[in-house]
């Protein structure tokens, strides 16, 4: 019988929990675990991490102490090695755990990987009381200060209302989402959480939280049998929850950490003053290609990124995107432009087109629709720029990769609609403004009709 991953046999012991994550997906795995495991304090910081909706990752990982394997494809050959980096793991259900963590002053971090979606925000980018699940949570929370909350923003909240009845201490709060500015993002939506279950604990938070940001770039498909039977074959033992990821690995981070942190920039991190030009770069560059090819590619039936980026029609609009990106960037693009080439190229990273097209509704106001405004208001809206809503609206309408979208754009009333209707509804739920552009969406509707002739 093949013996399972624990740490009887490998890995590291497990450090003292001094972090908390809620989020325990692939990408935290293949990431800031990864720089938390490679800094040369990891001892002193270990993780208990609690999962998302779903119990299943908390299952798997607790069997194995916390212990995965991380496969790192190289163009030509695989790298195994045993990530250590999480003591504890828990199901998000495992309330009274959680706030046993938020109560301990040894706890000095929270990090997080919820996407974009799990920020709860409404079109101002204040929390969405209207949303049910957030307006539960908040009732639920101020009639009782141990009942469950679901939401991201309502738990945070709730966590730091027992870090403050236990005097716990200050705390740094680390969003790791592809979202530009996180840190701002995730404090607005705590604290408009905070000042609606009670005004003071709003106070005591700006007072005692601080809120950093990051930006984070590393592609991390999801686990098949494939990566288990690769471990089990190069290993020899078995590890139900494996992650495959890239060679390339980039963690770009400011703001203050009053209780201190794993020094993650000798693991390869970069601690700056400004964020921001580096998100926009990733965010528009990375993940604004990602999505053109997840709905554009998918159309023409291409399954993975790298299949992709392999056809030369794909390949000359993802250029067409960056051309128009570039125009609007104030950090150097030529060298990472070439880097994302040789990443998406890699055919053992099988990063789904499906995976990627999920919730498009969040992902293009934060990685399409800025370089369109940047791009309409200079006065040079291209076709590749407006390529990437054009898929998406087909993608919405039924072609390509399935669709798996809560938002109010996505709604399945579109795919009953003539072409120039869809294109009419999405662009108003985008963006009013480019929706009242009878230009702008002449033009989408032509580019979507060419997508789907």
């Amino acid at each position: 019988m093949t013996p399972r991953l624990s740490r009887a046999g490998h890995g590291r012991p497990a450090a003292p929990v001094r972090i908390v994550h809620l989020g325990l997906g692939n990408f935290a795995r293949a990431h800031q675990f990864w720089y938390t495991e490679h800094a040369p304090d990891a001892a002193e910081w270990g993780v208990a991490a609690f999962t998302g909706r779903r119990p299943d990752a908390a299952d798997d990982l607790r069997a194995q102490d916390g212990l995965y394997t991380l496969i790192t494809r190289e163009p030509a050959e695989d790298r195994f090695e045993v990530i250590s980096a999480v003591s504890a793991v828990h199901a998000s259900a495992e309330y009274e755990a959680y706030l046993g963590y938020l109560s301990d002053p040894g706890v000095r971090l929270v990090t997080t990987t919820v996407t974009e979606a799990g920020y709860m925000r409404g079109a101002d980018g204040a929390l969405d009381v209207a949303d049910p699940l957030v307006s539960a949570d908040l009732r639920e929370v101020r009639a009782d200060a141990r009942a469950t909350a679901r939401t991201v923003p309502v738990k945070l909240a709730a966590g730091l209302r027992a870090r403050r009845g236990a005097s716990a201490g200050p705390l740094t709060v680390l969003p790791c989402d592809n979202l530009s500015e996180n840190g701002t993002v995730l404090a607005t939506v705590v604290l408009d959480a905070a000042d609606l279950i009670d005004p003071s604990l709003a106070d005591w938070i700006r007072t005692n939280v601080s809120w950093a940001t990051c930006m984070v770039d590393r592609i991390t498909p999801a686990t098949t049998d494939r990566e288990r039977a690769d471990v089990t074959a190069a290993l020899g033992y078995l590890d139900v929850s494996p992650v495959p990821t890239e060679p390339f690995s980039e963690w770009i981070i400011s703001g203050e950490f009053p209780g201190g942190r794993p020094a993650w920039e000798d693991a390869g991190a970069l601690i700056v003053a400004d964020v921001e030009p580096f998100e926009h770069r990733k965010l528009q560059m990375l993940n604004g290609a990602h999505s053109l090819m997840a709905y554009a590619a998918s159309i023409r039936g291409h399954e993975t990124v790298s299949d992709a980026i392999g056809d030369p029609q794909i390949r000359g609009w993802v250029m067409e995107w960056w051309d128009a990106v570039a125009r609007h960037l104030t950090v150097e693009s030529d060298e990472y432009r070439a880097a994302l080439l040789s990443r998406f190229e890699n055919p053992r990273i099988q990063h789904r087109l499906a995976q990627i097209a999920a919730d498009g509704s969040q992902k293009l106001p934060v990685r399409i629709l800025p370089i369109v405004r940047e791009e309409r208001a200079a006065g040079h809206l291209t076709d590749g720029a407006l390529r990437p809503i054009a898929a998406w609206i087909q993608h919405l309408r039924g072609h390509g990769a399935p669709v798996q979208d809560a938002g109010p754009a996505a709604e399945p009333s579109l795919v009953g609609l003539d072409l120039a209707g869809s294109v009419d509804q999405v662009l108003r739920h985008l963006d009013p403004e480019l929706g009242a552009d009878a230009d702008v969406a002449a033009r989408v509707t032509r580019i979507a009709g060419e997508l789907v002739p």
